[in-house]
């Protein structure tokens, strides 16, 4: 640890150290998905996770499909099906997991703006 984190950790009172310590807690996979779902983009949030599932019920079916074609054209048709879906659910996917990484930098950021008013009110 470096000093100033001695420092601030020693200008906290009980109730600061509560607060920081339960921003400390490692929450979860599920958590993280939940937290991600609400805000002012909660509605796109379940939109895109709605959608998420919905492609993940038709490319199963396209894979099926593929699995038991027997033409080479329905073979190339739920092929290529099967990789636009793929992508498709990749990118929403990356769109949810970049606001959960949001979440959680944003969740550094408030910690960090809180041990600095801690400090700033301790040398006033």
């Amino acid at each position: 640890m470096s000093d100033i984190d001695d420092k601030i950790r020693a200008g906290l009172d009980a109730d600061d150290r509560a607060f920081l310590a339960s921003l400390d807690d490692q929450r979860g996979l599920f958590r993280q998905i939940g937290d991600s779902l609400g805000g002012p983009l909660g509605g796109w949030a379940k939109m895109v996770f709605a959608m998420t599932f919905a492609l993940s019920v038709v490319m199963f079916y396209s894979v099926w499909q593929l699995l038991t074609a027997t033409e080479p054209r329905d073979l190339a048709l739920w092929g290529t099906a099967t990789v636009v879906l793929v992508m498709s659910i990749g990118f929403l996917k990356d769109w949810l997991f970049s606001r959960m990484n949001m979440f959680s930098v944003l969740r550094e950021v408030k910690r960090l703006q809180v041990q600095v008013a801690m400090l700033a009110a301790e040398r006033d």
